[in-house]
């Protein structure tokens, strides 16, 4: 087990990671912040982070002498002010002048020695938030300051000459008036100040003196404070300062700042750590390596299971088509090769493949990762397998290995429906004929051939899904051929109840309106579908809106619905064509397009009756001038109500439903 690759790969990781851990931890070494400024200089400058501050002739100016401004001035190397892993706290003293000179009479507001792990000025923060907040980020910023306060702006201030500290607002947990230890702020004087943190006894303290800071004397301020509870591991030191109605020079002469870390009480040794981390990382690497061991034997068996599980599901079905090897596919399209790409979707990626003797096949290697692909692969192969009829693509087989989902289809050589009515070029240069009128209406004949076929012929009743222009494939003779039957659901023809699954399933531009009201799919989505289907021949227009992908505001219905009122509904048929088509017959194939289109359900002819239609059997139905407007729960007219009383099948009516589900 432990010869496997991944798992001595996952080891060798380890190793490594423990040899560069022993490293690291041998180089580690305490760092802390320590700076020292007698003076500031305009070389200086690049030491900090100015925020509406500046150096001027040698001191910091905090914030602009105008009114109602605000500044901030950090260093620009962060603290560490705690380190849980390593146990330890950061003790601190800033020791620094600060000059306060109002101009005007009286000044305001005040600076403060700040600590904050944010690089920014909060705006609004003039007058009385002294920079430190404003009135959006009080309470909620992490920050920490002791304030120098020049004004009383709240009535929660002692006077207009005090010192303060602060928690994540401008109210001060704890104040004191310097006006009994003989300094004014305001008094244009250098005031040295001090502010000690001791990270042992959680105290912060502040000094002022007038002289030194060599007679500070005791702290005229002295609060509990445990900064790690209020702020983050990292942050910046500094001052903020405001202005207000009234202004003052708000500046710092000089700054000391010395810090360094205190082991917490009852905190793991260091040393520990660095034995114990890597000891940890490889257990949990080891673990993890086994878990993935695990993992990719039990996926093994995983598809092993599945893979029996998928061919019994299969081998249920009646006429089991038959089951190729990876190996067998693989050869026949080169491995997947991209020259070999015929198409792709949302499912998965089609590709043509030969076969032994020559035989040209069709090979559609599903996704991965859609979210039913499993459900969606047995779907298509057990619904498409016991269906027969010529206007039906015809499944020969399939294959399930290695997690590979694929299913083997006969070959069309002249590919998809789409590209014809939509494209004047293929993918390399080549010129793609128009389809001549006559080709087209025999193309709509055979999909509602096969509709009908689906609806109202088999022994149980078949609901598409997805009928589109992409999925509608054409043989050598351009024959219609229905397939993709990954979306088909198989319901009892007497069937109320309805498939639950999720989401909404099909494409955009060809989902009935009431597909998004009801979640469930029934006969009458597919007719809509097949009657958007019956449009985009005829117009050789795509089901949205031209210009922009995906917007399907203005949709081929709306566009042809509006002709109808005009009187110019054969004014849409493909330009193309050159007028070369039969009038008579494309009025009626337009109005069956619309009708099969009705935003009532009720409203849709079956497609019994679209194919009697399209054949010359009945006429036309009769459509409004006007698009009705789709309106929910839909009303069935009387004459389908009466029909329903009398029997518990109507002929494609409502009959059966169920729930969408996306891929």
């Amino acid at each position: 087990m432990f010869s496997h690759p991944k798992f001595m790969l996952i080891f060798q990781v380890s190793k490594l990671l423990l040899q560069a851990t022993l490293i690291i931890s041998s180089l580690t070494q305490i760092q802390c912040l320590n700076f020292s400024y007698s003076s500031f200089s305009p070389a200086d400058a690049n030491d900090f982070v100015r925020l509406n501050s500046s150096i001027i002739n040698n001191v910091i100016q905090i914030s602009p002498v105008t009114a109602d401004a605000s500044g901030r001035i950090l260093y620009k190397e962060p603290l560490k002010l705690w380190d849980k892993l390593k146990g330890t706290k950061s003790s601190f003293t800033s020791t620094f002048v600060i000059n306060i000179k109002p101009q005007t009479s009286p000044g305001g507001e005040g600076s403060a020695f700040i600590l904050t792990d944010s690089t920014t000025l909060p705006s609004n923060s003039a007058g009385q938030w002294l920079g430190i907040v404003n009135v959006s980020t009080i309470n909620r910023q992490d920050i920490v300051a002791v304030e120098f306060d020049t004004r009383k702006s709240d009535s929660e201030d002692l006077d207009d000459n005090h010192v303060g500290v602060d928690v994540q607002n401008i109210y001060s947990i704890k104040q004191e008036s310097l006006a009994s230890h003989g300094a004014n702020l305001s008094s244009s004087e250098d005031i040295t100040a001090r502010i000690q943190y001791d990270a042992k006894s959680d105290k912060i303290s502040v000094f002022v003196s007038l002289t030194s800071e060599q007679n500070m004397g005791n702290p005229v301020l002295s609060a509990e404070l445990d900064l790690s509870e209020h702020l983050p591991q990292d942050v910046f030191v500094g001052f903020s300062g405001s202005t207000g109605e009234y202004v003052q020079v708000n500046a710092v002469k000089s700054w000391d700042f010395i810090s360094f870390e205190t082991r917490v009480k009852g905190s793991v040794n260091l040393v520990w750590l660095w034995i114990l981390i890597p000891f940890i990382v490889v257990i949990l690497l080891g673990g993890f390596a086994y878990l993935l061991y695990r993992r990719y034997k039990n996926r093994m068996k995983e598809n092993d299971n599945d893979e029996l599980e998928i061919e019994k599901e299969i081998q249920r079905s009646s006429s089991a088509p038959q089951k190729f090897r990876l190996k067998e596919l693989k050869a026949a399209t080169g491995n997947f090769n991209g020259n070999n790409k015929l198409g792709s979707g949302g499912f998965g990626t089609v590709y043509k493949g030969i076969l032994r003797k020559d035989e040209f096949v069709a090979v559609k290697r599903i996704l991965k990762n859609t979210r039913h692909g499993k459900q969606d692969f047995i779907a298509e192969v057990t619904s498409i397998s016991n269906l027969h009829h010529k206007n039906l693509v015809k499944l020969l087989g399939w294959c399930y290995e290695s997690n590979e989902l694929l299913l083997v289809y006969e070959f069309m050589p002249n590919g998809s429906l789409d590209k014809f009515i939509f494209t004047n070029t293929s993918p390399n240069d080549t010129i793609i004929p128009t389809l001549t009128w006559e080709t087209r209406h025999n193309i709509i004949c055979g999909v509602a051939r096969a509709l009908d076929y689906l609806h109202n012929c088999c022994e149980k009743r078949v609901i598409h899904r997805d009928i589109k222009a992409s999925n509608i494939m054409l043989d050598s003779e351009f024959n219609a051929r229905l397939g993709d039957f990954g979306l088909a659901r198989t319901i009892q023809l007497n069937e109320k109840t309805h498939h639950s699954t999720k989401g909404i399933a099909g494409t955009p531009g060809y989902m009935a309106p009431e597909c998004f009201h009801t979640g469930k799919a029934t006969v009458e989505t597919d007719i809509y579908a097949f009657g958007v289907l019956i449009l985009e021949v005829v117009c050789g227009r795509k089901p949205g809106h031209q210009t922009e992908e995906n917007n399907y505001n203005c949709s081929i219905v709306e566009w042809v619905w509006e002709h109808h009122r005009m009187g110019t509904i054969t004014d849409v048929v493909d330009f193309r064509l050159d007028k070369d088509f039969d009038k008579d017959q494309a009025q009626c194939i337009l109005v069956l397009g619309l009708a099969c289109c009705h935003p009532n359900p009720f409203e849709r002819p079956s497609m019994r009756i679209a194919l009697q239609v399209l054949t010359g059997e009945v006429a036309a139905p009769t459509v409004p001038i006007e698009k009705p407007a789709f309106m929910w729960p839909a009303m069935a007219p009387i004459a389908v109500i009466r029909e329903d009383m009398d029997s518990s099948i109507s002929g494609g009516q409502l009959t059966a439903t169920m729930d969408l589900s996306g891929r």
